[in-house]
């Protein structure tokens, strides 16, 4: 099965009907869907803003991501599984978006620098240093680029 088929018998699923022929159904997910983006958005700019050296200043950086863990952690399981519904109604749509790809692409890389490389950086090192900048700014770029990429999926 190749993934154009995929994407078809996803669709096809009564599930992915039913949120996509609901009146209501598709905008309430895709609303709880930025509601967790903004939480995320919050929880990730307040520790890259302070990995960057600005912004609550006077606690260390593991006691700024620490603070905003559970947000995060809450905010990225509220939007995979919303944006998991939201992409099962529209699968053969998305399949043809390259805005999608980008905002896959740029999420697994936001991801996997939060879990890996972010998370070793405080660890090793709670109040900062050079490379704590780079990684903030880093971060910041994959995620506005994940969250733009996401809008733009939806005009295309």
């Amino acid at each position: 099965m190749n993934l154009y088929a995929l994407c078809e018998a996803i669709e096809a699923t009564a599930l992915s009907a039913a949120i996509r022929e609901s009146l209501w159904l598709f905008p309430v997910i895709e609303a709880v869907h930025l509601v967790g983006l903004a939480i995320l958005g919050g929880s990730l700019l307040v520790v890259d803003l302070r990995l960057m050296g600005t912004g609550l200043t006077r606690q260390s950086i593991a006691e700024v991501e620490q603070g905003a863990r559970g947000w995060f952690l809450g905010a990225l399981a509220l939007m995979v599984s919303t944006g998991a519904l939201l992409g099962m109604s529209e699968a053969v749509k998305l399949y043809d978006r390259p805005a999608f790809f980008l905002k896959m692409i740029t999420l697994t890389l936001g991801l996997l620098l939060a879990f890996t490389v972010r998370r070793a950086l405080i660890s090793r090192n709670p109040r900062g240093g050079p490379f704590a900048f780079s990684v903030g700014a880093l971060s910041v770029f994959l995620w506005l680029t994940t969250a733009v990429a996401g809008r733009w999926v939806g005009f295309s």
